[in-house]
């Protein structure tokens, strides 16, 4: 669903975000391989990313605002990175469609412009990456 146009450029870090984020994915399944629980991939996703110099947050809640009602518990993010970045991990056989407009809500719902979906239960972790962008 990425979006391609000149004014809809992501900024240069953005981009740098986004690729350190993939090569994170990388990192951590080529060392683990798929069948682990989501919440090791996480931690050692946020590992890796922190020893590149990233500021990242996992487990993020985010107030939803409706009609003047704040819900505090209505969003967690998985993981934030650099307060611009957000990705969604998963670790599971099925790959359910809700979770990529998920991310969509997230990014929305954040003013975020560049979401990550990635899945550690693949064979190849280029089939579980998906860069979704606002």
């Amino acid at each position: 669903m990425e979006r391609k146009s000149s004014y809809l450029a992501l900024s240069k870090q953005e981009e740098a975000i986004g690729k350190a984020v993939v090569n994170a994915a990388y990192t951590v399944h080529k060392s683990l391989g798929p069948g682990l629980l989501e919440k090791v991939y996480e931690v050692c996703f946020c590992h890796v990313l922190s020893n590149e110099g990233f500021h990242v947050e996992r487990q993020i809640a985010v107030p939803i605002v409706f009609e003047n009602l704040v819900f505090e518990e209505g969003l967690r993010l998985d993981v934030l990175v650099n307060n611009q970045v957000i990705c969604e991990l998963k670790a599971l056989e099925t790959v359910n469609p809700v979770w990529k407009a998920q991310i969509i809500s997230h990014l929305k719902l954040t003013g975020k412009r560049l979401g990550y979906l990635i899945n550690f239960n693949v064979p190849l972790i280029k089939d579980g990456i998906s860069r979704i962008v606002l």
